[in-house]
């Protein structure tokens, strides 16, 4: 299993779990070289077996190398697209095309970048043997996110709408793609908006009172590898606690 964005918060955690159902894993990082370093380390001392790749899954050619590196080591049985940035806080009133595009160069482009490198791999119609992707989206793709991130909430749309056509496409090459929508989660992610504090106070307005931990998105995503979720195809799953 490759899990891009994997050096913390729910891609940690989604690598660990892995590890735990016997997977291989590659835990894929941008810059966090020290505590994506820590996952592996975790994962072996538990057991497991685990590489951590350097690749900025903004850029192409760090994408196409990184899959080669894979290639170098088994079949890649399932990809979870998890790399991303929330890009700022503002109104679209100030909203630059700087900004614009370092967000969409990740969450959206390099996204499907990544996963069309995954279906080339596991594609029966191209001399694959099947997989499983698995994209994270956001409950902000369909609320529309909050006060002055509605460029990411946009971005999350984007993903949503590509999991929906790319399961039409590939359902027939033995590819099963579904993607996990997280609500208000625990992670670090949210130092932008003023850290746990802060988003401990928007709990009240989830309604099951609490915010979500990276363990159960985690938990959401490995059932989408197994065969557990085998009839599971083009779904867009909410993990947030009824938000």
């Amino acid at each position: 299993m490759l899990v891009t964005g994997a050096s913390r918060g729910i891609g940690a955690e989604i690598a660990l779990g892995a590890a735990k159902e016997n997977y291989m894993v590659i835990v894929n990082y941008a810059k966090q070289a020290d505590d994506a370093n820590h996952v592996v380390k975790q994962i072996i001392s538990a057991g497991g077996q685990a590489l951590a790749m350097q690749a900025d899954c903004s850029k192409e050619e760090d994408i196409v190398r990184l899959f080669e590196q894979i290639d170098q080591i088994g079949t890649l049985d399932s990809f979870v697209a998890n790399a991303g940035i929330i890009g700022g806080q503002n109104p679209v009133s100030q909203t630059t095309a700087s900004q614009l595009k370092e967000l969409f160069d990740i969450n959206v482009i390099g996204l499907i970048l990544c996963t069309r490198e995954a279906v080339k791999r596991m594609s029966t119609e191209l001399g694959g043997i099947g997989g499983k992707i698995v994209l994270m989206s956001s409950v902000a793709a369909r609320t529309g996110g909050i006060a002055q991130e509605i460029h990411y909430a946009s971005s999350k749309a984007a993903v949503d709408g590509f999991c929906l056509g790319l399961a039409k496409e590939v359902g027939l090459a033995g590819i099963r793609v579904n993607a996990v929508r997280p609500g208000l989660i625990g992670t670090t992610i949210h130092e932008l908006h003023g850290g746990f504090e802060v988003i401990n106070k928007w709990a009240s307005g989830v309604p099951m009172g609490r915010i979500g931990q990276p363990q159960e998105v985690a938990q959401t995503v490995l059932w989408l590898c197994s065969e557990q979720a085998s009839y599971v195809h083009g779904a867009l799953i909410d993990v947030s606690g009824g938000r």
